[in-house]
């Protein structure tokens, strides 16, 4: 029996929002090849290797590594080990660390510079997610044995082949950099955010 990880409160109080009946039929079918490839993983007692990755690695692609660990945890799923990486690597948006913040991650500055290096938790006792740009392919990441997932269009599309990956999974997300230095953006990064989540929370609530 695998135990649920408790979360930081404001996160426990956040997922209680979460509303998958939200999720359309045609969306579930999108991810439904990542909760095949995690069970099948998660049954036969090997480890889950997940790969995020867009463009840049700064926005969708950590928002969905870190919404993703942080599921695997709530729902006791072990083994789990979520990554990003882009087709180049730029910086984390910091709007992107302001907003886990605002929904109760503890987010830590370990490395200031042109591309930081931030320490994010969702729990006391777990070890913090480590975010900070990369490509996918970069050695921070692993080299095989995982799943690409791709949650932008334009990676999906320029990318056609990830070395290594055992399963390719598109599951895009509308980039909310469409927002940035506007009057919406804080608002346009939250439901963002809450849009991955509820997904990823989703996915490993299917996992048996």
């Amino acid at each position: 029996m695998s135990t649920k990880t408790k979360l930081y409160p404001e996160i426990e109080s956040k997922i209680s929002n979460f509303k998958f009946d939200s999720i359309s039929a045609d969306r579930k079918s999108v991810l439904q090849p990542l909760i095949d490839y995690v069970q099948e993983k998660h049954s036969n007692g090997k480890e889950i290797r997940l790969n995020l990755i867009c463009t840049h690695n700064s926005r969708r692609s950590h928002l969905s590594q870190v919404w993703a660990q942080t599921a695997a945890a709530y729902y006791g799923i072990r083994n789990v080990f979520c990554y990003s990486g882009g087709t180049e690597a730029t910086a984390l948006f910091p709007v992107v660390a302001e907003t886990l913040r605002q929904s109760g991650f503890k987010v830590q500055v370990i490395s200031e510079g042109n591309n930081p290096i931030y320490a994010i938790k969702y729990s006391n006792n777990e070890h913090p997610i480590i975010g900070f740009s990369k490509t996918y392919d970069n050695e921070f990441n692993p080299t095989n044995e995982f799943a690409a997932i791709m949650t932008c269009s334009q990676a999906d599309g320029g990318c056609p082949f990830i070395a290594g990956a055992e399963k390719r999974i598109p599951i895009t997300f509308d980039d909310p950099k469409a927002f940035d230095n506007t009057p919406q953006q804080a608002e346009k990064y939250e439901g963002r955010s809450l849009q991955i989540a509820t997904e990823m929370f989703y996915i490993f609530s299917q996992i048996k």
